[in-house]
């Protein structure tokens, strides 16, 4: 399971994750490269395509427990998770599905590049003359972030900035309220949409929040309709992007994604 942008393995997945051990599956819960409990530097720096990469790793690394079979993998996404989970099955057909549960698809808005991507340059320049990355919060205090990403500036943002604040007061293990400024660097070179349309053979199940403020629907919408592999729609109705696993609907919401792994590992998935 791929947890969301910059959070850790304890935000909203375990209870998810146990939901998944009581139908008998093992499930792996992991935080990203330079994220969390994992090493990586500079840190707090969310590298997609490599972090795709890290996937195939975790996938190869699941596949030699005694207790799992490797030709019974299945990848759980959500978020910005679910976008580099995509990335992951568009070259590593080991996967026997996957769920991608509120994509995040995109992220430099257009009238945001010019002085972002300027704003980048200058601290390459400065790192390369000895000084530290710079840090920023994913969203501040208004909800907004330099590039504009998951919302910002509107109600996305602030429910964004809430969920890291929320993380901070919890006390959730290694979690940092901080991304390096590059990190915008590797998302403006992130193209999901245009990976997800060459992912061939593996199942695809995409569950997408109606009221979906950090991660337009529409788009959501739109990715899904390009995809050529077996999918699945599930539109949940009512639900928000920082929503969706909670609260009314969450048990049919579950009970889908049970019924898709399930015909998935039995081959069915048209």
């Amino acid at each position: 399971m791929t947890h969301g942008f910059n959070c850790v393995k304890e935000m909203t997945l375990p209870e998810v994750a146990e939901n998944f051990q009581s139908l008998g599956y093992n499930v792996l819960l992991y935080d990203a490269r330079s994220i969390g409990a994992s090493d990586g530097e500079p840190r707090n720096q969310p590298s997609p395509y490599q972090m795709a990469e890290d996937v195939s790793d975790v996938v190869t690394y699941v596949g030699t427990l005694p207790t799992v079979d490797s030709r019974r993998i299945l990848l759980w996404g959500m978020s910005f998770g679910a976008a580099v989970s995509a990335c992951t099955v568009a070259v590593d057909r080991r996967p026997k599905a996957l769920i991608m549960v509120c994509p995040l698809l995109s992220f430099v808005r257009e009238d945001r590049r010019e002085r972002a991507f300027a704003q980048l340059m200058r601290d390459r320049q400065s790192q390369l003359k000895g000084n530290d990355p710079f840090s920023l919060q994913p969203f501040n205090a208004h909800g907004d972030n330099p590039i504009a990403m998951g919302g910002a500036g509107g109600p996305g943002g602030l429910e964004a900035h809430d969920l890291m604040r929320a993380a901070v007061e919890r006390g959730h293990h290694s979690f940092r309220d901080r991304i390096t400024l590059q990190t915008y660097h590797k998302l403006a070179l992130f193209r999901p949409k245009e990976l997800m349309e060459t992912i061939e053979g593996v199942p695809v199940m995409m569950i997408i929040p109606e009221l979906d403020n950090i991660s337009s629907p529409a788009e959501q919408q739109e990715a899904f309709d390009r995809m050529r592999t077996p999918k699945t729609r599930y539109l949940a109705k009512g639900k928000g992007h920082l929503s969706i696993l909670t609260g009314e609907g969450s048990v049919e919401l579950f009970q889908a994604t049970a019924d898709f792994f399930r015909v998935a590992l039995e081959g069915k998935t048209q």
